[in-house]
């Protein structure tokens, strides 16, 4: 058996992972304000101590741990994490500390793709690409049936410029992707439009769900909303521009869209991400079009990724 962690923006997730990829047992805790890398280490043990508590098992059945961090990694060290203020920390060593077990690390979109590939919507294919919508934009690549890790700095979709001089990111550059196709991006866009509309069904939405979310602007446009639905479009069109240059680039057979905004009606996100990136990607000359699905496994995939990444290497 193994445990798979996924560090999210938000969230620590964890589970107990069979061979077969199956979660026997899982547990959750909020990431919190960040304290430390010390303290961090110490979160994701005490996480991994839940999950072995309430699987009934002892650390000694376990393999391994893995571990999936929002950020460039390479064999038991975080080099660098644009939503997470770490740089070179020893997280693996420092983890073991407290809990003595092999822990693998790796980029989270990296372990998200592993799951997906096992048992999701990448099942079958030599090359697979997932993309996840959530606090930024990641990548995850299987190239030949194998991940395409590099030390895990590679796969970092979301800082390819779309927008010259655009948005400011976190990662020092202007207008990456990741600023305007994450639910991040997606929330600034909504906001804009409802300062610009102040009649829009946006802000009923938002009063109703008691904020303003990645859901928003897709609940208000299938409602009718005219802005709504032009905030949608051209939300799907900065979708589009970056998952085209990576068909462009590595032709996958299989691009999986998962995360928080994946979640959107049929109509206004996937069906019109297929019907632009079928007009505008350069493989259409040789009749070779990616097959562009919603990952299927949801916050499970990272957790499996991380547990099974021994598969995939």
């Amino acid at each position: 058996m193994y445990i798979g962690i996924d560090v999210g923006g938000t969230n620590l997730k964890a589970g107990l992972v069979d061979e077969s990829g199956k979660i026997l047992a899982a547990e959750r805790m909020p990431l919190g304000e960040f304290q430390g890398e010390g303290a961090l280490a110490n979160s994701l043990a005490d996480l991994a101590e839940a999950v072995l508590q309430s699987g009934g098992v002892n650390l000694s059945e376990i393999q391994h741990v893995g571990i999936g961090i929002p950020g460039a990694v390479a064999g038991g060290d975080v080099l660098y994490t644009c939503n997470i203020p770490m740089r070179n920390v020893p997280l693996a060593e420092l983890f073991q500390r407290r809990l003595d077990v092999p822990v693998l690390l790796e980029n989270d979109a990296n372990c998200a793709a592993v799951g997906e590939w096992i048992g999701g919507a990448g099942r079958g294919a030599k090359d697979f690409i997932i993309i996840t919508l959530g606090t930024g934009v990641g990548g995850g690549l299987i190239l030949n049936g194998k991940l395409y890790a590099g030390g895990g700095i590679v796969g970092e979709v979301g800082h390819m410029v779309i927008e010259k001089d655009g948005e400011p990111c976190n990662c020092g550059r202007r207008g990456c992707w990741e600023q305007y196709a994450s639910a991040t991006g997606l929330i600034r866009m909504t906001k804009e439009a409802m300062n610009k509309h102040p009649n829009s069904l946006l802000w009923k939405v938002t009063l109703e769900n008691g904020g303003v979310d990645g859901r928003a602007a897709f609940m208000a446009a299938g409602q009718g909303d005219a802005h709504a639905q032009n905030l949608c479009k051209r939300y799907v069109e900065y979708l589009g521009a970056g998952v085209t240059n990576l068909v462009n680039i590595l032709q996958p057979e299989i691009l999986a869209v998962g995360g928080g905004v994946a979640s959107a009606p049929e109509v206004l996100l996937m069906e019109p991400l297929r019907e632009l990136v079928g007009r505008e990607c350069y493989p259409r000359h040789a009749g070779k079009l990616p097959k562009i699905v919603r990952a299927e496994l949801g916050n499970d995939a990272g957790i499996i990724g991380a547990a099974l990444l021994h598969k995939a290497v």
